[in-house]
């Protein structure tokens, strides 16, 4: 395997805090990390987001068939073409420089990524929603509240729509020194499998608007939250919503509730909203 600090060294680069750039650099974990995919995840076509100096592109080409590897950095996306050019060369590998969020991403069987923090949020639900095996690194507060259970102070929206496409799990604490330069904070290593949830949404896009919606009053009722927040919703008639609703659910904060007692929400205003 290369080593991270001679790779920083060819690349001529020492990553950025301003631009968000902290390079993955402990070789204990850079080798743990494609091991972290489920049993059984298909190694066919594994997607890398931010793939920096190109410390964990070279374990991601010895565990998969083939890698695409997204740098927004047009310096260091040509770094990696020379630096794996020999797996370019062989169809192996493809680098793709430009912004994650904007570009179209392949067909990818599974995820291996030291995501950008600022925008893990919005790279997490690029990915996602595509119901592929993911191991992502973030920072670990975002981390435990992405894995959070119902009735915790971490469980939220990111909760509620991460666990709407996978099973979310924490692998890996990873202390700052793992990164060079060494972040501000503590990170995590998060496992998402794809499944399909248990319960049937009849408007994704109206189930999202809802649990966002009703989380920024998180500490009202149900009821509550739902007749505030129809700017958000988008609800033509939010009263009328809860007036169909079921008292266990509007009693409650959201914090306390199941994804699938959104769910219910959602299939209850589509009823009203359709009349």
């Amino acid at each position: 395997m290369r080593d991270p600090d001679a790779l920083m060294a060819r690349a001529g680069v020492r990553g950025d805090p301003d631009r968000d750039q902290h390079f993955l650099v402990d070789d204990r974990v850079l080798d743990r990390l494609p091991g972290y995919l489920p049993d059984g995840a298909d190694l066919g076509h594994v997607l890398e987001v931010g793939g920096g100096t190109g410390a964990l592109t070279d374990r991601l080409l010895s565990a998969a068939d083939r890698v695409t590897v997204v740098e927004r950095d047009p310096e260091l996306a040509a770094f990696l073409e020379r630096e794996f050019a020999d797996a370019v060369a062989d169809g192996r590998l493809t680098v793709v420089e430009g912004d994650a969020l904007e570009v179209e991403l392949p067909a990818f069987t599974a995820s291996v990524s030291n995501l950008p923090y600022g925008v893990s949020s919005e790279l997490s639900f690029r990915l996602l929603p595509a119901r592929r095996p993911t191991v992502l690194t973030f920072q670990r507060e975002f981390a435990e509240r992405m894995a959070a259970e119902p009735g915790g102070d971490d469980y939220g929206r990111l909760s509620v729509t991460a666990g709407h496409y996978a099973d979310v799990e924490v692998v890996e604490p990873v202390p700052p020194e793992a990164f060079a330069p060494a972040p501000a904070v503590e990170s995590a290593v998060v496992r998402t499998t794809p499944r399909e949830p248990t319960y049937e949404v009849p408007d994704e896009a109206l189930f999202m608007r809802l649990v966002r919606a009703v989380f920024t009053q998180r500490r009202k009722t149900m009821r509550n939250a739902v007749r505030n927040t129809a700017h958000i919703s988008g609800l033509d008639d939010p009263e009328a919503v809860v007036e169909a609703a079921e008292e266990s659910l509007l009693s409650k904060r959201a914090g306390a509730l199941p994804p699938a007692a959104f769910a219910r929400l959602a299939r209850t205003a589509v009823e009203v909203e359709s009349r």
